[in-house]
């Protein structure tokens, strides 16, 4: 066990009821943002309660929704680095939007188009580039744009184009058979780790360069040189997955087909071209994963558990907690539930 637990404190009863947290990672502001329910979303101090309304969301609810494998529609909340900007998107669905939290201005209407969008998360991610934010947005089922946070621009202008002659059966080049999944920013916000999967059907993470395909190549993100590989799983995608750092990702689930999976993390290194190794795996991690730069943080089975992902050994616990969020600047584990914060500091 490691220190004396979470701390207990109350929800302050002006702030409603939360539908979703966001962290606000700049170490500088060691604050989170908060989206009730009614569209409200505020900058909030857990821990000592003060927050403010700083903006409001009026993102579709998407009435006509399908769940998909017992995931339905649920409203998320994503925060930029330095607390300007926040994106309300419907996971599972189609719609989203980015709003200047400066002045409450909508600067991007999110549309993923639709096809399959109910079998993974609405794909965004907020990164920075050359000092500007930067939203990196699913725009169809086997495409992702960067647009600029505050002009709402489009950074990836492309087009899949195939020759007027060109057989009926010809793909335009470039072309990606992918399904978007879940976006993560690694720590230094270099690289972009996709939880996607492939037909028919196989989950398959991939990374690439986020600087390479704003300045370089448009087409990074589907053949670029600097694309990764992950590692392939029959049937088996939006599942726990961090960066630990720059290059190593943590994933979850040991073996390649779901009905053969066993609990566990495998640890990877992708900063080498083409696939990406496998360093290490074993098991006892679960859902949700999280990590600090160097240590992985499981959120499941009997609580809070930190391991030593270069050995895989158990670090300790902190038992009967299960957060579901993470501060990485203030290094904050935060649980929510019926109006009561559990909150715990690494």
């Amino acid at each position: 066990m490691i220190g004396s637990g979470a701390r207990e404190l109350s929800v302050p009863l002006s702030l409603g009821t939360v539908a979703d947290l966001a962290p606000v990672r700049d170490r500088r502001q060691p604050a989170w943002l908060a989206l009730g329910e009614d569209g409200t979303i505020s900058r909030w101090d857990v821990a000592t309660g003060h927050h403010e309304a700083v903006g409001t969301t009026t993102v579709a609810e998407e009435s006509e929704h399908e769940p998909w494998n017992d995931h339905p529609l649920r409203r998320r909340l994503h925060a930029s680095y330095d607390g300007l900007f926040a994106s309300v998107v419907n996971d599972y669905g189609r719609f989203g939007e980015v709003i200047d939290l400066r002045t409450g201005e909508i600067t991007l209407t999110l549309d993923n188009q639709g096809y399959h969008e109910n079998t993974v998360p609405f794909s965004m991610a907020f990164g920075q580039h050359l000092g500007r934010d930067v939203v990196i947005h699913r725009t169809d089922w086997n495409r992702l744009d960067v647009s600029d946070a505050q002009t709402g621009s489009l950074l990836t202008e492309r087009s899949f184009a195939v020759p007027a002659d060109a057989d009926k059966d010809v793909l335009p080049e470039h072309h990606l058979d992918y399904f978007h999944g879940a976006l993560y920013v690694s720590p230094d916000g270099r690289r972009i780790l996709d939880d996607g999967w492939i037909w028919h059907p196989i989950g398959l993470p991939s990374v690439w360069d986020l600087d390479q395909w704003v300045e370089s190549n448009v087409w990074e993100s589907e053949d670029g040189p600097s694309r990764v590989d992950v590692c392939g799983r029959a049937y088996y995608w939006d599942h726990a997955m961090t960066w630990i750092d720059s290059a190593r990702i943590a994933v979850e689930g040991i073996g390649d087909d779901d009905e053969r999976m066993r609990p566990g993390a495998r640890i990877l290194d992708t900063g080498q071209r083409g696939t990406a190794v496998e360093l290490l795996a074993f098991e006892g991690p679960t859902a949700p994963f999280f990590s600090d730069g160097s240590r992985l943080f499981s959120g499941g089975n009997t609580g809070l558990s930190l391991w030593d992902p270069a050995e895989g050994k158990l670090l300790g616990a902190v038992p009967g907690f299960f957060p579901t969020h993470h501060h990485p600047g203030a290094q904050q584990f935060l649980q929510l539930a019926d109006g009561v914060v559990r909150l715990w500091n690494a």
